[in-house]
């Protein structure tokens, strides 16, 4: 007899812009975010029966998003988000788990004149911050995290000593140009309540920060053997960095860059040391992902 051994269902794509005024400064502070938030519990009937009465509307769920926003703190988007799922858990005895993930834009004050406009900006990149809650009854777990970071760097990357059989044809490299699109998370030590979340919310912003920059200098300033060697020394890092995480995971598409032998015109010389015009691939790209945690 078939059994509903999983559900969940809830909104998703719900953008939200928020705006943050402070009356003394005339400051603004603007947050822009794409919410998701989906619901498990004791919701089987509304399957397998086609019983509606355990069902919280998806518009309901929408509306509460919203509705939580304007009563609470949207930053850091990490406790806005145990916000969000405390109350689907206080208000439904039904609902045993409510999942959240956020994905939040950004948006960079604009500097004029050298001094920060105070309610201008701009979008300095197509990266986001990212975090996943899944709130339970138990517990609160977290993933923060960063997605869509487009780097590259022309040299100070290698690839050599690997695997070589009938199948390989990839030369060995000492120089090349590496380009990657980071997609990192870091996930927190499990959280007992919202109140622990509260009381602990100054570590996620410094977290995140610390995370960025860590990844754009280790990137730039290590001379790579390989992008494996280099994602496990970013997540060492962010782990000294961040004591309350439990792990870290970081996902690098090695972005390809060809040179191309132009030899048949003329002669000219675009190889090897001579190599300055390259064709950007997208496609296949290799694929690396590590998940670093403490012993």
């Amino acid at each position: 007899m078939p059994v509903v051994s999983a559900a969940r269902y809830g909104k998703d794509n719900v953008r939200v812009y928020k705006v943050h005024r402070d009356e003394a400064s005339g400051t603004h502070t603007v947050t822009e975010m794409t919410v998701c938030c989906l619901l498990e519990g004791e919701i089987e009937q509304s399957y397998t029966v086609a019983d509606n009465s355990v069902v919280v509307a998806t518009d309901s769920i929408k509306n509460t998003i919203y509705i939580k926003a304007k009563e609470h703190p949207v930053n850091p988007p990490e406790l806005y988000a145990s916000y969000l799922g405390q109350h689907f858990l206080d208000t439904y005895s039904h609902i045993t788990v409510a999942n959240v993930k956020l994905v939040v834009k950004r948006w960079t004050r604009m500097i004029i004149d050298g001094k920060e406009h105070p309610h201008s900006f701009y979008r300095d990149g197509d990266d986001t911050r990212n975090v996943e809650a899944r709130i339970t009854r138990e517990g609160i777990e977290i993933t923060s995290g960063i997605a869509g970071l487009l780097v590259l760097k022309s040299t100070g990357s290698a690839f050599h000593g690997f695997v070589r059989d009938e199948y390989t044809t990839l030369p060995e490299t000492w120089d090349r140009i590496l380009s990657t699109e980071v997609d990192a998370t870091w996930k927190w030590n499990t959280f007992p309540n919202v109140a622990t979340v509260e009381q602990k919310q100054a570590q996620y912003d410094k977290a995140w920060d610390d995370a960025r920059n860590i990844t754009m200098k280790t990137f730039a300033e290590e001379s790579s053997p390989s992008v494996q060697n280099t994602m496990y020394k970013m997540a060492e890092q962010i782990l000294e960095a961040a004591p309350e995480t439990a792990s870290v995971t970081y996902q690098l598409p090695n972005k390809h860059y060809f040179e191309i032998d132009l030899s048949w015109h003329k002669g000219i010389k675009n190889t090897g040391k001579d190599a300055e015009v390259y064709a950007p691939q997208s496609g296949p790209n290799g694929l690396i992902r590590v998940e670093v945690s403490r012993s």
